[in-house]
């Protein structure tokens, strides 16, 4: 089903360890609104869309949603990879320290682990479509406000990259919600024509 490139999106440098970024950056890996939310709740979602292209589209942003964990990892990683157990404790990372030393787990910023209650799938291809672009603008409130978070430029460009296509994937599911609502009135309008 999917091709691998070993490479991730986007290149991601940054400029200085900053810890208390990183600490930031875990909710996009690992909360409500995080990359892993999204991409599960798409890649669900498609096996209940009736329509074959909205069914495609769910595919592909979810895979993409996959290759954005990559990219918000790698950042992490990056950011506390020099630091001290003491330094990860000073920038409030001590708990995860503890339990993880390093390495990535599923969590917010505050350190409260994933759950799968954060995803939505109603069964309802409208209502499915409509909680995505929600989700989707959610995420592109929080990166924005991981922006305003950063001075390190090159930790930015990647933020603003992710941002935008949490964009484009929001104006994806509203053409897709679109295209649904009118199968659905046209589907509608045969029905009362044929009941004539």
């Amino acid at each position: 089903m999917w091709i691998y490139e070993k490479t991730l999106e986007i290149p991601v440098r940054v400029s200085k360890p900053d810890l208390q970024m990183a600490k930031f950056l875990l909710t996009q890996y690992g909360g409500p609104d995080g990359e892993l939310s999204s991409a599960l709740r798409y890649l669900n979602q498609r096996y209940t869309m009736p329509n074959k292209r909205i069914k495609a589209l769910l595919t592909d942003i979810g895979t993409e949603e996959l290759g954005h964990m990559e990219v918000i990892a790698t950042l992490v990683y990056k950011l506390v990879k020099d630091a001290t157990p003491m330094q990860m404790r000073e920038a409030g990372l001590g708990a995860h320290y503890a339990d993880h030393d390093k390495a990535l787990f599923y969590a917010d910023a505050n350190g409260v682990p994933w759950t799968a209650a954060y995803i939505q799938t109603k069964g309802d291809p409208i209502a499915d479509l409509a909680d995505n672009i929600a989700a989707e603008e959610k995420a592109r409130a929080t990166y924005q406000w991981l922006i305003n978070l950063t001075d390190d430029p090159d930790v930015s460009q990647v933020l603003k990259y992710l941002r935008g296509r949490e964009i484009v994937h929001s104006q994806r599911f509203r053409e897709a919600l679109f295209m649904l609502e009118e199968e659905n009135r046209a589907s509608k309008a045969q029905k009362e024509d044929d009941d004539l």
